[in-house]
């Protein structure tokens, strides 16, 4: 039977060393009044227990933590690439990082982030970032970024990719190759994101002077099921190209298409939005609309570590370009 080992507390350390509680807490906190030779031998004690300090215990002394936190509804496509780059912006910043996820449980509920927020600021971390909030009016003794809201623009910090253009670019990208039945598979409608990218697809089919078809505008909520129905739908109306409001979605209508005999591109030319790498692995390697996931994770971090720090005024809002990538998906028609 496997055997739990204790957790090394702070009296173990100085029993070990042979000193007092109060001299391993100012070697941990870096204080004056220890010897070089007594740090040594406390640091010596405190590698061989592997000893931790509590991030709580840390931040009642300190009032700082050095961790900020990342929440999440889920751990999907488009999280983990921007966890990617938020890692990557903690490099030699000596800050430490959490990641709060529902699981999923919370997706459909409005204000899922206040709930975790409340968990996690303030004794956890020094400020968090929030993943597609449903809410931008999230409460926090700490910083707080959005990445990719909901509602839009407001008071919060935010991050974003430019949605509009990059919307523009697909549906002109596909107004080049000659198509003029476009169908759109929108994302979620409380997804700011989503509204952006059919505004732009209606933007550029009504600039290049073809008409907006509404029953080839349909409405998912970037989920596999209701991309499924929302892909039949608008294959029953026999478009000769789709632009998909994400990666998920277009993968998924070339499957369905599939399955009623028509081939990518030949019969139906296929565009995303995202560039996940599930785009680059898909049969036929989809053509999209990249957005910078990863920099946007970067960009969040930066921006929350300026603002826990005071180097940051007010409450900037970054948008990040849009670029097409073309793959084997789209041909003229």
């Amino acid at each position: 039977m496997a055997v739990t080992r204790r957790r090394a507390t702070i009296a173990d350390v100085a029993e070990r060393a042979g000193v007092s509680i109060a001299t391993v807490s100012k070697v941990l906190n870096a204080r004056y009044g220890v010897s070089a030779r007594t740090t040594q031998r406390v640091q010596a004690v405190i590698e061989e227990l592997g000893y931790e300090s509590s991030i709580v215990a840390q931040s009642l002394r300190s009032h700082r933590t050095n961790v900020i936190g990342i929440v999440v509804a889920d751990i999907e496509a488009f999280s983990a690439e921007l966890l990617k780059g938020a890692a990557r912006a903690l490099h030699d910043s000596g800050y430490e990082l959490i990641v709060y996820s529902g699981g999923g449980q919370s997706r459909e509920q409005a204000g899922w982030e206040r709930r975790y927020l409340s968990r996690i600021s303030g004794t956890l971390t020094d400020g968090t970032i929030l993943v597609t909030p449903t809410v931008m009016n999230a409460v926090s003794s700490a910083p707080v970024v959005a990445v990719d809201p909901l509602a839009g623009p407001s008071d919060l910090p935010t991050v974003a990719a430019d949605n509009l253009k990059g919307a523009m670019t697909a549906t002109e990208y596909l107004l080049r190759l000659g198509h003029r039945r476009i169908g759109f598979l929108g994302g979620r409608p409380d997804l700011d994101s989503a509204k952006l990218r059919e505004r732009g697809y209606r933007q550029a089919l009504t600039a290049a002077g073809v008409r907006v078809e509404e029953e080839l505008v349909v409405t998912g909520d970037y989920g596999e099921a209701a991309a499924d129905e929302a892909a039949r739908a608008l294959l029953d109306q026999e478009p000769t190209a789709i632009f998909a409001a994400n990666d998920l979605s277009a993968v998924r209508t070339m499957r369905v298409a599939a399955d009623r005999g028509l081939r990518t591109p030949d019969d139906l030319s296929v565009i995303g939005f995202d560039d996940v790498p599930d785009a680059a692995l898909a049969t036929p390697a989809l053509t999209t609309i990249r957005q910078p996931i990863q920099e946007m994770g970067f960009e969040a971090v930066r921006l929350l570590i300026g603002l826990i720090e005071g180097r940051v005024p007010g409450q900037p809002h970054l948008v990040l370009p849009t670029t097409l990538v073309e793959r084997q998906s789209c041909r003229p028609y």
